[in-house]
């Protein structure tokens, strides 16, 4: 979930800047100055990465449109095509899961306990997951 709200937030023409963006964050958990500037620099030093890899997400959309938009007009699949598609967009996705992981990870890392715990559970209740926040403790 905050992989797709990252990409949401980052599209191309977002007029929203990175602290208005991350500002919920600071009020909702209570960041001191520090905090927040820390977690502001860990997710502009992740932007080049997170857009490169929205860009590949969009590409990828578009070239699924075309095989079913193929499959349609010709009732025909290049399985072969398929296939490498298919473990492009598995490896896509990994990485998408590795780089909000690490990201994730990085911004815990900077909360208190408390914070920590909410902002967990905000991110998991985002992600309509039970709130169980061992994994990045």
């Amino acid at each position: 979930m905050a992989h797709n709200a990252w990409f949401f937030a980052h599209r191309p023409g977002n007029p929203i800047g990175l602290d208005a963006q991350l500002g919920w964050m600071k009020s909702s958990l209570h960041l001191s100055d520090q905090q927040f500037e820390r977690i502001r620099a860990l997710h502009a030093q992740s932007s080049p990465q997170l857009v490169a890899l929205a860009t590949q997400v969009a590409r990828m959309r578009a070239e699924f449109a075309a095989f079913e938009n193929e499959r349609r007009i010709t009732g025909e699949v290049d399985f072969l095509e398929f296939a490498r598609f298919v473990e492009q967009r598995r490896a896509v996705d990994r990485e998408c899961a590795e780089s909000t992981r690490r990201l994730i990870v990085a911004a815990v890392s900077v909360m208190t306990q408390q914070q920590r715990d909410q902002y967990c559970r905000t991110l998991l209740s985002s992600a309509g997951k039970p709130a169980a926040t061992d994994s990045v403790n």
